[in-house]
C-alpha cells in the first residue's frame, strides 16, 4: 500500500487503494468479485480472438475444420497469453520518466539501472509485440504451416505498419482531431477503439502477406495457380459436405 501511495497518480490512487482493501477484506467477497470480473473480462476479450480466427481462415481461404471443443481452448488460451503480454507491455510504457524514477527509488535501484532500463525497455516492447503477432499467426488459422516462428516477413510488415499508423494517429489526435468536443467523456474510449481497429488492420495485412508468400512457394513447387488453399488443413472434422466438395 505504501508503494501504491507513492507511485499511483492522484486521480487513480483512491480507486486502486479501495480495490486492494476490498481484496484483503475478510470473508473473501472481494476475491470472489475479482475472480468473476477477471473471468468475464477474459471471455469478452476472447471474442476478438474468435473474430481473428474467422478472419485468418478467410485470408487462407480455409474453412474452419476444428470442432468447438478444440477451438474454444485455443481461443481462451491465446486470449490469456495475449492479455498477460499486453499488461507487461503497458507496464513497460507506463514505467518511464518520473514514474520509473519513483519506482526505482522505492525498490532501491540506482541511476545506472534506470539508465539501462530507459534504453532496454523499447527493444523489450518490440519483442513482446512480435511475440503477440507470432502467437496469433500460429494459432488462429486452420492450416498446417511451418510451425511456430517468432519472426516472419508478414509479422515484420505488421509491426512496421502498426508503428507508423500508431504514430500518425497519435499525431492526428493530438493536433487536428476534436474528439473531446464531439464525444465528451467518451473521447478516450473512441480513440482507443479506433487505435485497436488500425492495429487489427496492420496485423491482418501482415497475415495476408505471409499467405501470399506461401502461395508463391506452392506455385513455384508445382501447384497450379488459382487452386487455393495452398496449405493443408489442421483439422477437417467440423467441415460440412459443401466444404469437403469445395476443397476436393
Amino acid at each position: 500500500m505504501d508503494n501504491i501511495e507513492k507511485l499511483a497518480p492522484s486521480s487513480a490512487r483512491d480507486i486502486i487503494s479501495d480495490a486492494v482493501r476490498q481484496l484483503q477484506a475478510p470473508g473473501g467477497l472481494g476475491s470472489i468479485v475479482a475472480v468473476v470480473g477477471i473471468l468475464l473480462a477474459v471471455w469478452s476479450a476472447s471474442g476478438y480472438i474468435a473474430a481473428f480466427i474467422r478472419s485468418a481462415n478467410v485470408v487462407y481461404d480455409m474453412p474452419e475444420g476444428r470442432p468447438v471443443w478444440k477451438v474454444l481452448p485455443i481461443r481462451v488460451g491465446v486470449t490469456v497469453v495475449l492479455l498477460v503480454l499486453t499488461v507487461i507491455s503497458a507496464l513497460i510504457v507506463v514505467f518511464t520518466g518520473g514514474v520509473a524514477r519513483a519506482a526505482g527509488s522505492a525498490l532501491g535501484f540506482g541511476d545506472a539501472t534506470l539508465k539501462v532500463w530507459s534504453i532496454a525497455k523499447w527493444p523489450g516492447l518490440v519483442i513482446l509485440v512480435m511475440a503477440m503477432i507470432a502467437i496469433l499467426y500460429w494459432a488462429a488459422p486452420n492450416v498446417k504451416g511451418r510451425g511456430f516462428r517468432w519472426v516472419t516477413p508478414g509479422s515484420v510488415l505488421a509491426l512496421l505498419v502498426w508503428m507508423i499508423t500508431s504514430a500518425g494517429f497519435a499525431f492526428y489526435v493530438a493536433h487536428f482531431a476534436s474528439y473531446n468536443k464531439t464525444y465528451g467523456t467518451l473521447a478516450g474510449v473512441i480513440v482507443f477503439l479506433m487505435w485497436l481497429w488500425f492495429s487489427n488492420i496492420a496485423v491482418l495485412l501482415g497475415l495476408a502477406f505471409d499467405t501470399e508468400l506461401a502461395r508463391q512457394r506452392a506455385v513455384i513447387g508445382g501447384l497450379p495457380k488459382g487452386e487455393e488453399p495452398y496449405l493443408p488443413p489442421r483439422d477437417t472434422r467440423a467441415w460440412s459436405k459443401e466444404d469437403h466438395r469445395r476443397m476436393e
